[in-house]
């Protein structure tokens, strides 16, 4: 949609900005500004002239010396024009002015003509009198202009005037996408009271005034609505006495800047107010309506209709016809008939102002293969209330133009009147929803720029009828940020775990274990979550272990997929097994699977479903890969204690001596080791295969991801080695905790770097060393604090039976 700025200036008076200023402030509040033409752009020094000499070029045939008036003096001026007379006022531009563009009416150049002095032929001229092409405008805008020839102004014109002032060219066009719902934005009127909402000036309505003769149109003309559902309403007025002739030109100039070609006042009008309200209109020959009388129903199937544009439309039954008491004579929101369009010999006329079915405007639009300005207005449902209004309008202006007589009164077909709507206000929740503080005054301030009202008995909106896209409270959140600015919402954190990073915390944890997993060089694997009662045998499962109560399905596809499993072993196991035996060397793979674990059986309530993060082995691997895959997992889930190993995990698919539950803060929380041999072989896995399972539900109240930093280190770390003689049974789980026991708060980290059995070891120990380094945030370390804290250490591991090597 495009408008001129004159145009909502008519509106809005007090508005007072640049096109750049407008362009910016209306897009952010909501109206999409696509881009503006400056009509006077490349326009200067360009005044008002009048011809008082003409003489005929001494070496030119087709060239002619003008005298020319401009006010303060009269310059000479050499044009080739045909069309000017002694007495002709014309627009002259000045030595060093400036033109858009060039007499042919071709692209205009960016910078302009720039205007100067010179000879033509050997004689002087001082200036170039303009077309309105060289103005940067079209015969659309000015229809008076000639074909080709200087654009001659009115007689009345002031000379020395400024030329641009007078043909109305100080103005801006611009262009909108408006979105579909906002279909009271489709009208200059929508967009202007937009504008004063925006900059906060007054919104002034076109006054209406009362017209009309003595007569009643009900002795002139009669209408019924058949399908309401289709038509709402529908209003008629008449008019006669018709004198056709060309519409005003700041009419005729409105329209163009619009993209409206003018034709005649009658048509101009309909064009016009179908702009400044948004409200389509029609207009028949009332000598020409069968009966004097207007019949809005339904088309028959296979009907056919010569529309205004002469050709023939097929119809069928769901397309609205306006019918008079005889014949068809318009597609309802369309097109008019050829058999009641306005000539030039109309006397008496009937304007329709009517409001229909959007949804089945677009459809018959669609089908009959007919699209105008028109049906794109009505297929977005227009309001029904504004039907009266722009009529009267339209009315007024045929008065106002001389262009008829109005007949008195109005026939309005409005069954069902749409009233307002209401919706809940609650300024605390739009401000929850938009991240503000802006205060209940502010917000009904902005409601009353457009003309939103606030029933604070029952803290509802209401909405008027043109208001279509206001439906609930989130629409009136809308408003509020639009008019308080979008640049003005601070920037706040999301509330909510579900918008944390965008996902909820449970599945930030598994997707934690996903990312580490294949970090380590794990693929991912999917298995079923049906299995067989007969894979507990295969896992060397004892006869009244509790994995064995297990939920049978009631309609199982075979004994295969009979019940609900209630360990992912199977699954991994099976997956491992089909790679070995496809001859893959090294395999890691990883799921995280479902299991079910019925509360009791038979089933009476639903099972506990636990999610497990499962890592299966072969190859290139060993127990303690598959435990450093489970440390790095937790400490990239947050989890910063020190996991313990139990080696009493008692798994007895597992190899009795590689086998261990994981501890965490005093929970287990899954187990790791090697497959039983007798189990890889049930799985035809030839190979020592590694396992580590992980309940998700029990380690999940571990994690976090709250994580503070901590500078790095500004004095210096201290080290000590140290060599222990240690009993087997002795795990170095054991060993570290007394050394972090006893370590005390200077105790930064310790590592393990060598393990060794032999002769030259007592038997039934092991030789164990570990490298300890301490350092103190706030002081560079003294011997005796680290001696201190290494005596400590020393003291527990001795408690332990537990010698240093000589």
């Amino acid at each position: 949609m495009n408008t001129a700025l004159s145009w909502i200036k008519a509106y809005v008076p007090d508005l007072d900005v640049t096109p750049q200023e407008y362009t910016d402030a209306m897009t952010l509040s909501g109206t999409k500004v696509e881009g503006y033409q400056c009509l006077d752009k490349n326009l200067e020094k360009i005044v008002v002239g009048q011809i008082k000499k003409i003489e005929r070029h001494p070496d030119a045939d087709k060239l002619i010396i003008c005298q020319v008036d401009i006010g303060a003096e009269t310059i000479q001026i050499v044009t080739g024009a045909p069309n000017v007379k002694e007495g002709d006022k014309v627009p002259v531009v000045l030595d060093g002015g400036k033109v858009a563009g060039g007499h042919d009416g071709g692209p205009l150049p960016e910078d302009g003509i720039k205007i100067k002095k010179g000879k033509l032929r050997g004689v002087e001229s001082n200036g170039m009198m303009c077309s309105i092409e060289e103005l940067g405008s079209s015969r659309d805008m000015y229809p008076l202009a000639p074909e080709s020839g200087i654009y001659i102004l009115p007689e009345d014109t002031p000379v020395g005037a400024d030329a641009i002032e007078v043909l109305g060219l100080h103005d801006t066009v611009f262009e909108y996408e408006i979105t579909s719902n906002r279909v009271d934005c489709y009208s200059v009127i929508g967009i202007a009271r937009e504008a004063a909402a925006t900059f906060n000036k007054k919104f002034v309505l076109p006054e209406v005034a009362a017209t009309g003769n003595g007569e009643d149109i009900h002795d002139y003309l009669k209408v019924s609505v058949e399908d309401t559902g289709l038509c709402p309403r529908y209003c008629a007025r008449m008019v006669k006495n018709i004198k056709l002739g060309p519409s005003p030109e700041w009419m005729q100039r409105r329209l163009a800047a619009s993209g409206i070609r003018p034709i005649n006042n009658l048509v101009d009008i309909t064009n016009y107010v179908m702009e400044e309200y948004g409200q389509p209109m029609h207009a028949y020959d009332y000598d020409l309506i069968g009966g004097h009388e207007i019949i809005v129903k339904r088309a028959k199937d296979g009907d056919t209709f010569q529309t205004l544009d002469g050709q023939e439309r097929k119809l069928d039954h769901t397309v609205l016809m306006i019918n008079d008491g005889e014949k068809e004579v318009g597609i309802a929101g369309i097109m008019g008939g050829e058999n009641s369009k306005i000539t030039d010999d109309v006397k008496t006329m009937v304007f329709e102002a009517a409001c229909f079915d959007g949804v089945n405007i677009r459809l018959s639009a669609k089908k009959i293969g007919l699209r105008t300005d028109a049906s794109g207005k009505f297929e977005k449902g227009l309001d029904p209330n504004n039907a009266q209004a722009a009529i009267d309008r339209a009315c007024q202006l045929v008065e106002e133009l001389g262009a008829g007589e109005v007949i008195g009164g109005i026939i309005d077909v409005y069954p069902e009147k749409r009233g307002e709507r209401r919706i809940p206000f609650d300024p605390a929740a739009v401000n929850r929803l938009l991240g503000t503080g802006i205060s209940r005054e502010d917000m009904e301030e902005y409601f009353g720029k457009l003309e939103l009202k606030v029933d604070k008995e029952t803290e509802e909106i209401i909405v008027p009828t043109f208001r279509q896209d206001l439906e609930r409270p989130a629409d009136i959140a809308e408003e509020v940020a639009r008019f308080f600015g979008y640049d003005n919402i601070p920037t706040t954190l999301p509330s909510g775990e579900a918008t944390t990073g965008g996902l909820p915390y449970k599945l930030r944890v598994e997707a934690t274990a996903r990312q580490i997993a294949q970090f380590c060089g794990f693929s991912e694997s999917m298995t079923y979550s049906f299995e067989s009662p007969k894979v507990f045998d295969r896992l060397r499962m004892p006869e009244d272990h509790v994995l064995r109560q297990a939920i049978e399905i009631s309609n199982p596809l075979g004994e295969d997929f009979s019940i609900m499993r209630t360990t992912p072993l199977h699954g991994m196991l099976n997956s491992l097994s089909t790679n070995y035996n496809r001859r893959n060397k090294n395999v890691r793979l990883y799921e995280l699977a479902n299991v079910y674990l019925p509360k009791a059986l038979p089933l009476a309530e639903l099972p506990d479903e636990r999610m497990q993060f499962v890592l299966g082995a072969y190859g290139d691997v060993d127990f303690f890969d598959m435990k450093g895959v489970i440390e790095e997992f937790f400490d990239k889930a947050g989890m910063d204690k020190k996991p313990h190993y139990d080696p009493e995990a008692g798994k007895s698919w597992l190899h009795p001596g590689r086998q261990a539950n994981v501890i965490y803060d005093g929970t287990v929380i899954g187990y790791l080791g090697e497959v039983h041999p007798d189990v890889a072989d049930n799985y035809r896995i030839g190979d020592k295969a590694y396992i580590a399972i992980l309940d998700m539900p029990s380690l999940l109240p571990f994690t976090t991801y709250d994580r503070k930093y901590e500078g790095i280190a500004k004095y210096p770390a201290v080290t000590r080695d140290i060599s222990m003689v240690v009993p087997k049974n002795i795990l170095a789980g054991q060993i570290e905790d007394m050394i972090q026991q006893r370590g005390g708060k200077i105790l930064e980290s310790y590592s393990l770097f060598d393990i060794y059995e032999g002769a030259q070891i007592l038997a039934g120990h092991k030789s164990v060393a570990y490298s300890i380094t301490f350092r103190a945030k706030d002081h560079t370390l003294e011997d005796k604090e680290v001696n201190g804290a290494m005596e400590k250490i020393l003291h527990g591991l001795k408690g332990m039976g537990i010698e240093l090597r000589a």
